[in-house]
């Protein structure tokens, strides 16, 4: 039977009723981020599941965190995790689709990892398959969804897998948002890439910075660079 909880140095997340579990590829969103935005930024959590990514963010940044999620019992668990947290004071939760919620202001940086798999097999399993596939928010949605609700100098990132990379890219282009960043991440040095890490803004950039990160080396320990990242939210790195 899976662990119902995840426990990270500083938080725990429980997410036995939520559709999408912890995983390591959203981690490494969370971390990666964290990192980068702008101490005392407006931040949007699209689709925030169990809330991984706002309490990884507010681990390490200061500022003001809004959250919403459509699914009635990760919603649930969400404002659960949240509450336990020491970062409360500074999350609030909205249960709502976010493609017709009326937010109550435009945020500076906004994040999600999205449903993702077009036209793939489904589960059969409905809540799983509204998180995992993008019957429930597609790409060209949550491309207009953070159009209007980013402030004209803010950022946003996503993760998505690597064969919908170009794709996103230019849905993204079409409404004057433009890529800066781009993590592309391997399990093993032997692997083709699976996840793309993505950060765009409202301002083209002179160049675009390219970056890769490997999971797990040849002997099936974790990499350095993925034991940097993580090592403030994994409890044995």
């Amino acid at each position: 039977m899976p662990n119902p909880y995840f426990q990270f140095k500083q938080f725990t997340i429980q997410h036995d009723q939520c559709a999408m579990k912890v995983c390591t590829d959203a981690c490494i969103l969370g971390a990666w981020f964290a990192e980068k935005i702008p101490q005392g930024s407006k931040v949007l959590d699209i689709g925030a599941g169990s809330g991984l990514l706002t309490l990884m963010l507010a681990q390490k940044v200061k500022a003001q965190f809004d959250t919403i999620e459509k699914d009635a019992q990760s919603f649930k668990q969400m404002t659960e995790n949240i509450e336990r947290s020491k970062w409360k004071d500074t999350i609030h939760a909205f249960m709502g689709d976010a493609t017709t919620y009326a937010f109550p202001q435009l945020y500076d940086f906004i994040i999600c990892n999205p449903p993702f798999y077009e036209n793939d097999l489904k589960s059969g399993n409905e809540k799983k398959d509204l998180a995992k596939h993008d019957t429930g928010l597609t790409l060209e949605a949550l491309v207009e969804v953070i159009d209007q609700n980013l402030t004209a100098y803010g950022s946003f990132g996503v993760l998505l897998p690597f064969h919908r990379t170009a794709q996103f890219e230019q849905l993204a282009l079409n409404k004057g948002l433009y890529l800066s960043e781009k993590l592309l991440v391997r399990q093993t040095p032997q692997h083709d890439y699976f996840r793309s890490i993505l950060h765009f803004t409202r301002h083209k950039t002179d160049s675009l910075h390219d970056y890769e990160l490997i999971i797990k080396q040849k002997d099936g320990s974790y990499s350095n660079a993925f034991t940097t990242l993580l090592k403030d939210y994994y409890l044995y790195l």
